[in-house]
């Protein structure tokens, strides 16, 4: 290819000289606007917006987070459930209500079945939530001391002379003979002396669950308080709130007034101290006494 061929390349006409110029000046007018101008988009929102934005995923997450929990059930004893604690089992107002007026008569269920009866939940609730029961220890091993040994009735004759026993060395035999005792109360007895250490009054067979006056009199007609049992004394100027709530007389509530009251007033130094404790009458602080030091 000559030169010449090549010069002919850039031989235009009038019309095509001003049609180049023309694009030359849009091409120049085109990047001039590109470079002094941003294009890019702006955002309509604000940071306040940014910021609820922020919070209303948090919440959207914490919210998801609430439907998929699944609270965990601690076992309990079916007799204390409280109007809060039968909600949230899913009872009805009118299931709780039959329980706390049958509590209020001062009885107790020990079964799920018992439960039910009471109650009148559904089968599918009590089979969601009986797992979860317990009861007391002599409740579940009433069937099996039923089957242990049986004892013969050989309650005290009416003309028999009566022979008073130490409350304390009383032995199961002894104590079914009396009439209203069976084989579970019997054991009841033991038991709240095995927890104290043994009693010191007999006054006591009143806090025992299920005596009425007039067991409770042929009780206190053939069996004494003779000698005062050894028992492991609870330092109650130092002993924790745990420490006193395992003592069967106090509760965690009496366990707790009782550290506040030291902590606020000093220690206590006699058992009139000790009646200052609200709950706690003159009669049962000098029961309780016997089994603390000072």
């Amino acid at each position: 290819m000559t030169f010449q061929d090549i010069q002919s390349f850039f031989k235009f006409s009038r019309g095509q000289r001003a049609g180049v110029f023309l694009l030359l000046f849009l091409i120049v007018l085109v990047q001039t606007v590109y470079f002094f101008f941003d294009f890019k988009v702006q955002s309509n929102k604000s940071p306040e917006k940014e910021k609820w934005m922020s919070l209303q995923i948090q919440m959207d997450s914490l919210k998801k987070e609430k439907q998929d929990y699944v609270p965990k059930i601690y076992p309990f004893n079916p007799n204390f459930i409280t109007d809060f604690k039968g909600y949230k089992l899913g009872m009805s107002v009118q299931e709780i209500d039959r329980l706390l007026a049958f509590r209020k008569e001062n009885k107790y269920v020990n079964s799920p079945e018992e439960f039910q009866h009471v109650t009148k939940v559904s089968d599918s609730l009590l089979i969601a939530i009986a797992p979860y029961f317990k009861f007391p220890d002599w409740v579940k091993n009433k069937k099996e001391f039923k089957e242990n040994k049986k004892y013969p009735f050989t309650a005290f004759g009416k003309n028999e002379k009566i022979v008073i026993i130490d409350i304390n060395q009383a032995t199961q035999e002894d104590l079914i003979k009396i009439k209203g005792i069976g084989e579970v109360i019997s054991l009841r007895i033991l038991k709240f002396k095995g927890s104290l250490g043994g009693f010191v009054s007999m006054e006591q067979m009143k806090d025992v669950w299920g005596l009425t006056p007039e067991v409770i009199e042929s009780l206190n007609t053939h069996f004494k308080i003779t000698v005062l049992p050894k028992v492991n004394k609870i330092d109650i100027n130092n002993a924790s709130i745990k420490e006193l709530s395992q003592f069967p007389y106090f509760n965690y509530q009496l366990a707790k007034q009782i550290v506040t009251f030291r902590s606020m007033n000093g220690d206590f130094k006699n058992i009139e101290d000790l009646t200052k404790i609200k709950g706690l009458s003159i009669e049962m602080a000098n029961i309780i006494a016997l089994y603390l030091d000072f």
